[in-house]
């Protein structure tokens, strides 16, 4: 078997260097900006103006909208936009409106008083989260077709960086701005602050090589079936039923480890004894650069030895690193055994995030990227987010070592899937690494 030379160490680091990945920095970071502007952030406003407790729950349905992006994901893979299409082009005509659309919002709430207007600011909040998640579907088709699938892991790094400064900035920045100033000054300086990727959008060329996919003058039924069912249809007939319902179940239960133990982390934390300061110093400060640190380094291991290895790596740590916690549980609250298991934990989950968002952007078809990536990035965290809602019933009946101990176990199925579509690979079977004609 003809083998190919790797890329050097050298050329492996050196890819953080293309304009591409600071292009992708920015547009993570006007992606992330508005997420805890309309969840954390907002309920702390709420809080602070005296909505109840019972209202501010209500708001955590904002979020379907992140969920549910693969419904109107056709209209962005094919609508070209009247105006701003002819100038743009489709992916950046789109990233635009959507910029606007976040700014206009944030900066209309920043002039409401939530006590007196909760129902203009949760209809407002549900607007933000809709041009967010509009937002999100191109900027993943842009991001696809702007570099071929060997640089997608240092995209998606320099992606994950923009996204996590901006949950800084929206969350620890809005409060810091909220106490010195007021919840005003806080979200007009957020809706400024998307000025970064929409000056950075306006920079940069639309991706070349792909052609505008406006359907006009097409019948309606032709332009549904292109629209909304073409996607699906090809990518299974591409992969062919068996590898696709394989793909699609790697795709589901990838981060099923990590989402379960997610949501019981802080009240586990906070149950050992630790304070809330150490949890956030620990936790979000030290965590954020372990995470992004894991997250390069997933990058750099893309291009070196392509996407499945790094993606079994991934699945592998994420697993594993959740059996460090039982270590935690039976310490109790030394700050040195926390700074491990969070050390561990954050890399191994930013380097199963940069290796899976390549793999998933190897997976799409240029002519149906936002579609099929939305169905993706849809998929990849639903079995997580169902199962997730019993890990209280599990800590209650067996404790929490136990509980680490099932986190681990449900890794399993997708190291298995790693290896199976490895085996696969080598054995030249084809379709294995999912990567379609044009990347």
């Amino acid at each position: 078997m003809k083998t190919t030379a790797l890329p050097s160490w050298r050329q492996a680091l050196g890819v953080y260097l293309q304009p591409e990945v600071r292009v992708m920095l920015a547009l993570g970071f006007a992606a992330g900006l508005p997420y805890l502007l309309i969840f954390s952030t907002l309920s702390a406003w709420l809080e602070e103006a005296g909505v109840a407790v019972s209202a501010i729950g209500y708001f955590s349905w904002v979020g379907l909208a992140y969920s549910v992006k693969v419904a109107w994901a056709p209209v962005v893979d094919r609508v070209r936009l009247p105006w701003l299409g002819r100038w743009l082009g489709q992916r950046r005509s789109w990233i635009v409106l959507a910029q606007l659309g976040i700014a206009a919002g944030l900066g209309t709430m920043a002039g409401l008083e939530p006590g007196r207007a909760l129902p203009l600011v949760a209809a407002l909040a549900v607007w933000i989260a809709f041009a967010s998640a509009t937002q999100d579907v191109a900027i993943d088709a842009f991001r696809i077709e702007l570099a071929p699938v060997a640089m997608q892991g240092a995209l998606s790094a320099g992606y994950i960086l923009g996204y996590r400064c901006a949950l800084l900035v929206a969350g620890a920045g809005a409060l810091y701005l909220a106490q010195f100033a007021d919840w005003r000054t806080a979200y007009l300086c957020m809706a400024a602050l998307m000025g970064v990727g929409l000056l950075t959008i306006l920079l940069v060329a639309e991706p070349s090589g792909r052609e505008a996919v406006s359907r006009e003058g097409a019948g309606e039924g032709h332009w549904l079936r292109r629209a909304i069912v073409a996607p699906f249809t090809e990518f299974f007939r591409r992969q062919g039923w068996r590898m696709a319902l394989l793909i699609l179940a790697l795709v589901g239960l990838y981060k099923i480890s990590d989402i379960a133990i997610g949501i019981l982390a802080n009240p586990f934390y906070l149950q050992l004894g630790f304070s809330k300061a150490e949890i956030a110093s620990i936790g979000k400060v030290y965590g954020f650069a372990m995470t992004i640190f894991g997250t390069f380094a997933g990058g750099a291991l893309v291009v070196r030895y392509g996407v499945l290895r790094p993606l079994l790596l991934g699945a592998v740590l994420v697993a594993v690193t959740n059996l460090l916690f039982i270590q935690l549980a039976l310490a109790g609250p030394r700050l040195d055994w926390l700074a491990l298991v969070i050390s561990a934990d954050n890399f191994g989950g930013g380097l199963a995030n940069a290796a899976f968002i390549a793999y998933l952007s190897s997976l799409t078809n240029r002519d149906y990227t936002a579609t099929q990536y939305a169905l993706f990035s849809s998929l990849m965290t639903l079995p997580g987010k169902l199962l997730s809602g019993f890990s209280g019933v599990i800590v209650a009946a067996w404790d929490y070592p136990l509980f680490f101990v099932y986190t681990t176990l449900l890794g399993l199925p997708a190291i298995t899937l790693c290896c199976l579509l490895l085996y696969r690979e080598h054995r030249g079977t084809g379709g294995a690494s999912g990567v379609p004609a044009g990347h």
